[in-house]
């Protein structure tokens, strides 16, 4: 028998504010975001060979991935990888919410498989990990991974799917400067030693590390991120400041070299796209080369600022 690894990209593409209704505000970015412009985002991407795309049946209720379908058509579907994924907190009680969830992010997404398929949280280990069973045997699902898990709940899901001859093939977690649980954890370790990808989430923190916003001129007002963020832009602006100075001696910016920080830890990003200069960063994030000081200089910085921007929905790792 073939195995059938998962393709891991240097970068994965998040659309968790294509499902942002436009009103600013509305619990997402507030940002206009139209058909057109997201079909640019998704040729500058094609384009420049970055095909993995990470959304979910909850952001913004089905919104985020039927943009996503519409916009991929053109495409042959051999020519991207769909990651999208199973919430428990947001599962319908029926006979198997599962499979309802799947097939509900199947019609929305237009496609007849997923690349790859997660239990977002972990809300009751032994009840969910099992329903991915059958649907690695139906193919509908071709991977599985799991988000927001600790080390020992990725170990009891993988000892559920090893019983029946699968693994846990991915996970996916909060990762960036400012929050590095999951390797203190030594769930990035666990993930070297195993062969399992680590995806990071939230490497810019929804832009706090991209060195656009200060006390000066803080993230929008009224929106959700602006609550948690604009009060620690201060203790941020050191940390900022030297990932855009590394990104000047290279031809890069600010959210290029944090981006090129996760890249270098070894884990494969997952950054929102919501316009086509996103993807332009992307390309130059790829192409950075970190030295050993560098990296130990920027964790410094980031240990420092001393903020928690762990979010409600997670638990300590």
């Amino acid at each position: 028998m073939t195995i059938d690894y998962l393709k891991t990209p240097t970068v994965a593409l998040g659309t968790w504010a294509w499902g942002d209704s436009g009103a600013t505000g509305d619990g997402y970015f507030g940002s206009p975001l139209t058909r057109a412009g997201l079909e640019e985002v998704a040729g500058k991407a094609h384009a420049a060979g970055f095909t993995l795309w990470d959304t979910a049946m909850v952001y913004g209720m089905g919104r985020s991935e039927t943009v996503l379908g519409e916009v991929l058509k053109r495409y042959a579907r051999s020519d991207y990888q769909l990651s999208t994924k199973f919430t428990p907190r947001a599962a319908w009680t029926s006979d198997d919410p599962v499979v309802e969830m799947l097939e509900q992010s199947l019609a929305n997404l237009g496609t007849d498989y997923i690349d790859l398929y997660w239990i977002h949280n972990p809300a009751d280990v032994a009840r969910w990990t099992s329903h991915l069973i059958p649907l690695l045997k139906s193919g509908k699902v071709k991977h599985v991974g799991v988000s927001n898990h600790n080390l020992s709940e990725i170990e009891f899901a993988n000892r559920i799917l090893g019983e029946a001859g699968f693994r846990v093939e991915a996970i996916q977690n909060h990762y960036s400067l400012l929050y590095r649980s999951s390797e203190q954890a030594g769930i990035l370790d666990y993930c070297r030693n195993h062969g399992i990808p680590f995806f990071a989430y939230m490497v810019l923190e929804q832009g706090a590390l991209t060195g656009k916003y200060s006390p000066e001129n803080p993230l929008p007002e009224g929106s959700s991120r602006a609550k948690i963020y604009n009060g620690m832009l201060a203790e941020l602006k050191a940390l900022t400041d030297k990932l855009a100075s590394i990104g000047q001696s290279q031809g890069a910016a600010a959210p290029d070299v944090a981006t090129a920080w996760a890249i270098a830890k070894g884990t494969t990003p997952i950054i929102g796209v919501t316009k086509p200069h996103h993807v332009d960063g992307l390309v130059r994030a790829s192409s950075i080369t970190l030295t050993g000081d560098d990296i130990a200089e920027l964790e410094a910085l980031a240990d420092a600022a001393d903020v928690n921007t762990r979010g409600w929905w997670e638990k300590e790792m």
